[in-house]
């Protein structure tokens, strides 16, 4: 990619400005910018959050419809291309570049959280049954649903860039509705920039906070912005040293080693937790969660003022919706060579199920610890979500070991994480460029590690996380466009 045709971008340009004044504003007023981001997001949840849930469930309809029709033989590039990696390193690739780092946070605070607070207000908390929903619901939230958005994006952009060879841009793929607009375009492409960047810099901030939780519980170390600078510095250096040798070496060892040492723990938490429970746990969770799909999925709570649906399931919606830019074109870049069946099969049951087995695992462990052993897990998650796994951990054998294994599965995921941000922003900054040249990448990589420093030394953190969140709603209308888009190319394309 011509470095000089890429500085000629205005979405580069435009982008990086509106982040940099976000993150300045954040950093002097974060209150009032959390206030500001708040009512704004309260307003789009509280008011279109039907539009969320509808929107999500019929991308799950369109998916399953577009895998059984005869399209799912469709192959993301020529007739005759095989898939570029293995099915083990493709998985790596989507739940590293997904949300394997959220999935360690949340896989036992989830749970543990419904467990304490239900969702729904006739069951008691702490109880059998609170017990049996918590699972259920925190299986609801990391299965399909959330997965079908990223899917939407990764298949229109794997089909544009490997099929019709045409630029892998969110922008590129609503044409086919909206027709060629420059100005359009390139708005649309500078708020995929900016979700992704403000996105991926809040993950990266919370995963540090989440570190230092974890080395205080084991070396004591005090939970102090020294310590998190220290680990942005390590973090920055580590996912640079592997953004500079490209796709095919630092993303994809890392992924290799993410989905090795997540199945390592898992297998270890299998064995020394309570195996029956954990077995009994999730399979009776797989049955809650296909018995109430249809109505967890359009659950809104209108004759009652209980906010518990859009605090969870919306908010979810809205995380991943303003997410699918970037997730979903790093889920094409990875997918070349697969056939349309394939991709959506692969995309929404493999790393649904891993989720589903971890949350069985972890939560079903804490669960089973309050339950039967009256340890105080729930309260202490209530008190800091982030000492949610250790806690759990301090139940079992090998407690540091576990402890240091999952900071170190924290710390490759988030490099994974903005490993791969850094690739898919340069290519959504240099006109779909697949090979972005690497001072683009390395600009982002700076400027995301300096917005997680600066919001954590300032506090408005959690502010740009609710503010990134707003562009969900645009997002979702982008969505449903490009759902349209996709079935008038392949209608015209596939005879």
């Amino acid at each position: 990619m011509n470095t000089k045709k890429t500085f000629k971008n205005p979405v580069l340009y435009v982008s990086a400005i509106i982040v940099l004044l976000l993150v300045i504003i954040g950093a002097v007023m974060p209150d009032k910018f959390g206030s500001v981001a708040n009512k704004l997001f309260t307003f789009t949840t509280s008011s279109f959050g039907w539009f969320y849930l509808l929107a999500v469930f019929i991308f799950i309809i369109f998916l399953v419809g577009l895998a059984f029709s005869k399209y799912g033989k469709v192959r993301l590039g020529p007739v005759n291309s095989r898939p570029e990696y293995s099915f083990f390193t493709w998985i790596g690739m989507l739940f590293s570049a997904g949300f394997g780092a959220g999935l360690v946070f949340w896989g036992v605070a989830e749970p543990m959280s419904h467990f304490f607070e239900t969702p729904f207000p006739s069951i008691e908390a702490q109880t059998e049954e609170a017990a049996r929903t918590a699972m259920g619901y925190a299986f609801f939230h990391w299965g399909v649903s959330q997965w079908s958005v990223f899917a939407v994006v990764g298949l229109v952009i794997a089909y544009l860039q490997f099929k019709k060879e045409k630029k892998g841009l969110i922008s590129t793929a609503i044409q086919p509705v909206v027709g060629k607009n420059k100005a359009l375009g390139g708005t649309i492409d500078s708020l995929a920039v900016i979700a992704t960047v403000m996105g991926v810099a809040t993950s990266l901030g919370l995963g540090i906070l989440q570190m230092n939780g974890g080395l205080k519980s084991v070396f004591n170390l005090p939970n102090s912005i020294v310590v998190q600078v220290a680990i942005a510095g390590v973090m920055l250096v580590t996912y640079l040293l592997s953004s500079s040798t490209g796709l095919n070496k630092g993303i994809k060892w890392l992924s290799n080693l993410n989905l090795g040492l997540c199945l390592l723990l898992l297998i270890f938490v299998f064995f020394a937790g309570p195996t029956v429970f954990i077995l009994d746990t999730f399979v009776l969770g797989l049955g809650d969660y296909f018995t109430n799909f249809i109505q967890y999925s359009l659950r809104l709570t209108p004759y009652s003022e209980d906010t518990w649906v859009r605090d969870w399931t919306i908010f979810y919606w809205a995380w991943s919706t303003a997410w699918s830019p970037f997730v979903g074109a790093f889920v094409a870049r990875v997918s070349k060579g697969r056939t349309i069946r394939e991709f959506v099969f692969g995309v929404l049951v493999v790393p649904p199920a891993i989720a589903c087995l971890w949350i069985a695992a972890f939560g079903g462990t804490a669960i089973h610890s309050d339950l039967f052993n009256g340890t105080q897990i729930a309260e202490a998650v209530n008190g800091d979500i982030a000492v949610a796994l250790f806690e759990t951990f301090g139940n079992l054998p090998m407690t540091t070991i576990l402890s240091l294994l999952s900071i170190f599965l924290i710390f490759t995921f988030l490099v994974t994480s903005a490993d791969s941000a850094t690739y898919i922003l340069g290519s959504m900054t240099s006109r779909g460029s697949l090979n972005p040249a690497l001072i683009v990448k390395i600009i982002w990589g700076v400027l995301i590690t300096a917005i997680a420093v600066v919001l954590l030394l300032a506090g408005g953190l959690n502010a740009l996380q609710t503010a990134s969140l707003i562009s969900a709603l645009p997002f979702t209308i982008i969505l449903l466009i490009i759902v349209v888009s996709f079935l008038k190319m392949i209608k015209k394309d596939i005879k």
